[in-house]
């Protein structure tokens, strides 16, 4: 299973936000590319980054720091915020982000996602993000409910090339009370994609959780930030950490 480390950025800054509020935001760093070499010397292969501007926006606004990180380490890094478009979508492909995560456009307009799926080349490059509060999935930074569950359409996209599904625990997301096991098991249960589990990782336990029950991954953000877990620990837990 993957242990995917988290940058979060905004304004260029390594930050954190409580249950997705920019007004409960933590800054940790003003320097993403040494975060991100800190990772790769505890053994990470993949870096999940979001730019939290640009899932506000729907407009790319740390391009500049993405790309320090990609020249700083050989880490495969999973990119969201901002994929509102298959024209960005490839950008950032182009740009050196070696996967992609699509959420509100794609549950905004199911149709056109599917379209992306049709391209089994982009798909294998794509991750779905399920972002869920009270059972139901949230867009558009967190503000907007949508009466679908993630069960659904975790059963849709079952059997594409889709590389992964990241299910969000909106209400556990920085708030160290650990992951969702119950809803995140359902998941991995009805579905043949690799989910990564996100929001409420506390410690070394959850990651081993998450390994139990057949997650493909999990997200480590604030946790590691906070001094609760260790990331070398937490990588040989997990296990083998190629795809």
């Amino acid at each position: 299973m993957l242990v995917l480390p988290n940058i979060d950025l905004v304004d260029g800054k390594v930050v954190r936000l409580a249950q997705g509020r920019y007004d409960h935001q933590t800054v940790y760093s003003d320097d993403p590319s040494a975060i991100a070499r800190t990772f790769a010397q505890a053994g990470a292969t993949w870096i999940h980054m979001v730019d939290l501007d640009a899932a506000k926006s729907g407009k790319p606004s740390n391009s500049g720091s993405v790309q320090a990180v990609r020249k700083a380490v050989s880490a495969k890094i999973q990119l969201g915020g901002g994929a509102r478009n298959e024209t960005i979508i490839r950008d950032m492909l182009a740009a050196g982000v070696d996967r992609v995560i699509v959420g509100s456009a794609a549950l905004s307009d199911w149709q056109w996602f599917e379209h992306l799926l049709s391209d089994t080349q982009l798909a294998c490059h794509l991750a779905l993000s399920l972002d869920v509060r009270g059972g139901k999935l949230a867009i558009h930074g967190w503000k907007k409910q949508l009466d679908t569950t993630p069960m659904e359409l975790a059963k849709r996209v079952a059997n594409s090339s889709l590389a992964a599904i990241v299910h969000t625990d909106i209400a556990r997301d920085g708030m160290l009370t650990g992951i969702n096991i119950e809803e995140t098991e359902k998941l991995v249960s009805a579905t043949d994609i690799p989910i990564i589990a996100a929001g409420g990782v506390r410690s070394v336990s959850d990651v081993c959780r998450c390994r139990q029950i057949g997650c493909g991954g999990v997200v480590v953000g604030k946790a590691y930030y906070e001094g609760k877990v260790d990331l070398a620990e937490a990588i040989a837990e997990a296990g083998d950490q190629s795809e």
